[in-house]
């Protein structure tokens, strides 16, 4: 053990002592505080110090083991590399990297790649253990290979069928069980069908997808969807704002791939699917009152297979107090009449540096919006946006000019003044 060193983090794989470095054994050797998990600690089971073992709690079991570095040496095992979807980063922010040193092993994920033969310096990487398998589709419409940790609830066969009943059918999966172990089992299944089906797969697993449809290209950074492409109630061109509006908004919105979106006046759900889609690993809300416009919403998220969407039933500003979630970015494109209380409980809600993007077609929502705007000392970006677009004409090409619109977009402050 390095002296300098009060806990070491120990890497260990289920092949158990026999993949460790003469390092690692020596630490354990030294140590007089063993902890871990209980099927990392019973390949010590000659071990005769202070034997703590990981169940519930985990925070408390730290504080505990910063409290015995103190006087005492304390190794700590953990799966594979410890640092990679592991206790590592938790630990070092309890106890400091320079009294913890790290010694790895090759990861679970990293295993099961060179099981599969597979390279994975291409391969998105992520984990659905204990975690929600909200926005996984959105997520992996991205990426061509994908490396992902499980669980019971979200484990490769459930998946397989979640993503069947919403059209992902062009995968090739692998499904690595209890690697390094003595009964370790890989497994290649060609389709997603195969997969659903298969009822023996252990809890101890990796799952690796690659897409099987030659030719796959990535969809593009900024989805530029036409309106057509949406379902929508049909009052003359129907409730759903235009692309090109659509393209500016959420340029206005200034989104990142983990932002928090609120679309007020959802509609069709056209700027909560765009901006989803766009922020691939976030969430957007899709707050609208309409019944009929709430159930195009729920076609179009379909369709397009996008499930970091929640729809909020009801009418802002009311509705907006269910949402526990503060946002990056709010978007309003309607407001039954209640603009103003909706911008005001849109920057309070906002996170600081916060994008607030208002759309506005008729002269009374204009006004009321850069009044607000101005009454709350705010710097606000205004454009005024005519678009025509070319459609045929017989032979020929002619212009159709679209409804002109307002878009105000403004930065909540990163400290709010208050009143002396």
């Amino acid at each position: 053990m390095n002296a300098n060193k009060a806990v070491t983090l120990i890497g260990i794989g289920d092949d158990g002592c026999i993949g460790l470095s003469s390092r690692a054994v020596n630490a354990v050797a030294g140590c007089q505080v063993l902890a871990g998990g209980e099927r990392q600690m019973e390949f010590f089971p000659q071990f005769s110090g202070e034997r703590i073992v990981f169940k519930s709690g985990l925070i408390k079991i730290i504080d505990q083991l910063v409290e015995l570095s103190e006087e005492n040496n304390v190794c700590i095992l953990a799966s594979g590399d410890p640092m990679f979807y592991g206790i590592g980063a938790l630990l070092i922010k309890k106890v400091g990297i320079e009294h913890v040193e790290v010694i790895p092993q090759p990861s679970s994920m990293q295993l099961a790649f060179a099981r599969a033969g597979l390279k994975w310096d291409d391969a998105e990487l992520f984990s659905l253990h204990g975690r929600t398998r909200e926005g996984f589709l959105t997520r992996i419409k991205r990426f061509a290979k994908i490396g992902c940790f499980t669980d019971d609830q979200n484990s490769p066969a459930n998946m397989a069928r979640y993503m069947l009943e919403h059209g992902e059918k062009q995968w090739r999966s692998w499904v690595c069980e209890n690697l390094s172990g003595p009964d370790e089992r890989i497994r290649q299944f060609d389709n997603l069908e195969e997969l659903a089906a298969c009822d023996d797969i252990g809890p101890l697993n990796v799952w690796i997808l690659e897409r099987s449809l030659q030719g796959w290209v990535s969809p593009p950074a900024i989805p530029n969807l036409h309106e057509d492409q949406f379902s929508k109630r049909m009052p003359r061109k129907g409730l759903i704002t235009k692309k090109e509006v659509r393209y500016l908004s959420l340029g206005e919105m200034r989104l990142r791939k983990d932002s928090i979106i609120w679309d007020i006046g959802a509609a069709s759900g056209s700027i909560a699917i765009e901006s989803a889609l766009t922020a691939y690993e976030g969430r957007a809300y899709a707050i609208e009152v309409d019944p009929e416009s709430i159930q195009c919403c729920r076609e179009n998220l379909k369709t397009f297979g996008v499930d970091n969407v929640r729809i909020v039933e009801g009418r802002a500003p009311v509705v907006l107090e269910t949402i526990e979630e503060d946002p990056d970015a709010i978007f309003v494109g309607g407001s039954k009449g209640s603009l103003k209380e909706i911008i005001d409980v849109a920057l309070h809600r906002l996170k600081p540096n916060g994008r607030l993007v208002v759309n506005a077609i008729t002269f009374e929502n204009i006004q009321e919006a850069y009044q607000t705007f101005k009454e709350k000392g705010l710097q606000v970006n205004v454009i005024q946006l005519n678009i025509s677009r070319g459609v045929p004409l017989a032979h020929y090409l002619r212009y159709e000019a679209q409804n002109p619109i307002h878009i105000f977009s403004v930065s909540k402050p990163e400290v709010e003044e208050t009143e002396l």
